[in-house]
C-alpha cells in the first residue's frame, strides 16, 4: 500500500483559516494506467503530476510527460513519429474533458479520471519551481512571445532561472539550426524543458531529439507561454470543468480549429464503439 502524503496539495476550508492539505499517493498503482480508445493514459490528478515531476527532477532523471486529447488520438493514425513519442512517455496526462467523461462512461477504473494540462497545474508548478530554484527552459512560440512570458514569470517567481527560445527554426534532424538549439539546451542544463511548438511538431521534435537532450523532465505544452504572455486568452476554468474550453477556442479561431474540433472527432467513433463493446 502506498501511504498518502500532502505535498503541495492545499485546500482551504471556509470555516478555517488554516490550509488543509489533500492527501494523494506517493506513487502510481499499475491499475491507474488504463487504455482509452486504444491508447495508454494515466489516471492522475494535477497535483500528482507535480509530485512525480519533483521526484524526477531531484533524481536528475530524463522523463517525458505527454498528454492525450482527441487531436492527438487522431494524429496517431496519420503521423508515424507520434507513436515513437508516446512510446517514450513516462506519464500520459488526459487533456480532454470529453475524454474524461467518456472514460467515466466506460467504467475503465474505479478511480476517477482527471483532466490534466498546463493550465490546470501551472500555478502549482511555478510555485514549486520558485521554491526549489529550478532551471526551466521553454522552446517554442513566435519571436518575442516567449521573452514577454519569461519577463512576467520572472517578476512573479524570482527564484526560477528561466531561459527561452522561439520555435521558428529548422527542426529537421541534422540541420545547423537544430544543432544550435540542442547546444543551447545542453549549455543551460534545465531541470525542466517545456516544448511548445504545437501538435504534432513538438512531439515529433522530442522523439527525434530525445537521445541528445540532457537529463531533465520534458513536457509537450503547446501554447503555454502564449497564455503567459497574453498573446492568447485562456478559457475560464469553469468552461474547462464543463467541457466547453474547445468551444471558447473555436469561437476565437474558427478557421484554424474548425476541422480539429468539428471533423476529426468523428474519425474516432470506431474506437469509441470498440471501448463500449468491450465494457459490455
Amino acid at each position: 500500500m502506498y501511504q498518502p502524503i500532502g505535498l503541495d496539495s492545499v485546500l482551504v476550508r471556509p470555516d478555517r483559516r488554516r490550509a488543509v492539505r489533500r492527501p494523494h499517493r506517493r506513487a502510481r498503482r499499475a491499475a491507474e494506467r488504463v487504455r482509452l480508445l486504444g491508447e495508454a493514459v494515466d489516471l492522475v490528478r494535477p497535483e500528482e503530476v507535480m509530485l512525480h515531476v519533483e521526484a524526477w527532477a531531484a533524481e536528475d532523471r530524463k522523463a517525458v510527460v505527454a498528454n492525450h486529447n482527441l487531436h492527438s488520438l487522431f494524429l496517431l493514425e496519420r503521423e508515424p513519429g507520434m507513436r515513437r513519442f508516446y512510446d517514450l512517455a513516462d506519464l500520459v496526462e488526459l487533456d480532454s474533458t470529453p475524454l474524461v467523461w467518456f472514460g467515466r462512461l466506460t467504467g475503465l477504473s474505479s478511480r476517477p479520471f482527471h483532466r490534466c494540462t498546463y493550465l490546470d497545474w501551472r500555478d502549482h508548478f511555478w510555485s514549486m519551481a520558485n521554491r526549489l530554484g529550478w532551471r526551466v527552459m521553454y522552446l517554442g512560440g513566435a519571436p518575442g512571445v516567449a521573452e514577454t512570458a519569461a519577463e512576467r514569470l520572472k517578476r512573479r517567481h524570482p527564484g526560477v532561472s528561466l531561459h527561452v527560445r522561439d520555435g521558428y527554426f529548422d527542426a529537421a534532424a541534422g540541420s545547423a539550426e537544430n544543432a544550435a538549439v540542442l547546444a543551447s539546451i545542453a549549455e543551460f542544463q534545465p531541470n525542466i524543458l517545456f516544448v511548445g511548438m504545437g501538435m504534432p511538431r513538438q512531439e515529433l521534435w522530442i522523439a527525434d531529439n530525445h537521445a541528445a537532450l540532457p537529463d531533465c523532465v520534458i513536457f509537450s505544452v503547446g501554447a503555454a507561454f502564449d497564455y503567459e504572455a497574453g498573446a492568447q486568452s485562456a478559457a475560464p476554468r469553469w468552461m474547462g470543468r464543463l467541457g466547453l474550453e474547445w468551444l471558447f477556442r473555436l469561437v476565437r479561431d474558427p478557421r484554424r480549429l474548425f476541422v480539429r474540433y468539428c471533423v476529426e472527432p468523428w474519425a474516432l467513433l470506431p474506437r469509441m464503439l470498440k471501448d463500449l463493446r468491450r465494457r459490455r
